[in-house]
């Protein structure tokens, strides 16, 4: 799976979930819908990824946004607030 990191521009920069390799794609190469934290599934083709062939996976966008808030809950939790004394 490949996940739309950002977008500058005409150019999504994209990484890859199992190496964390990135690669920068026309947003025309890109399922209608695409934005900044969407996840693809892509296949790969002559050793590469199939733009062409990419979709969505709302699925997966909406249960890493879940993990990332409780990931997030859990630090507020800790977080005795104040200032940081150094």
């Amino acid at each position: 799976m490949w996940v739309v990191d950002r977008v500058e521009g005409a150019i999504a920069v994209l990484v890859r979930d199992e190496d964390e390799r990135t690669e920068d794609v026309s947003v025309r190469a890109l399922p209608a819908g695409s934005r900044e934290g969407s996840v693809l599934r892509v296949p790969e083709l002559d050793g590469g990824p199939d733009w062409a062939a990419a979709v969505l996976d709302e699925d997966a966008r909406r249960d890493r946004l879940r993990a990332a808030a409780e990931v997030l809950e859990r630090l507020r939790r800790r977080d005795p607030g104040g200032n940081i004394k150094l």
